[in-house]
């Protein structure tokens, strides 16, 4: 649901398989909306729901704004999921 209360689709902007039992999805953003902490808070539950039912695969998400990236300039996907936690924990 976004901000005015409407039911949005969601895509993912990129799916990172790390190995086969763990993909990342993630999400980018240029320049951040109002909508981007409900979008995170539902992708935060979409992983813990999907890795609750299943342990095929553990599903995780990593969001990723621009300023930080060209800030940080992180090198390689590990770095960039050490550095880029902001949706990572309920507020």
């Amino acid at each position: 649901m976004n901000t005015d209360g409407n039911i949005s689709d969601y895509y993912p902007d990129f799916f990172v398989k790390l190995s086969d039992k763990q993909i990342y999805i993630v999400e980018t953003k240029g320049q951040e909306d109002l909508d981007v902490p409900l979008k995170m808070q539902r992708l935060r539950q979409w992983c813990d729901d999907i890795n609750q039912v299943q342990s095929d695969v553990i599903y995780d998400f990593v969001y990723v704004d621009m300023k930080s990236f060209e800030k940080y300039k992180p090198t390689s996907f590990n770095q960039l999921i050490e550095i880029f936690q902001e949706y990572q924990k309920e507020k």
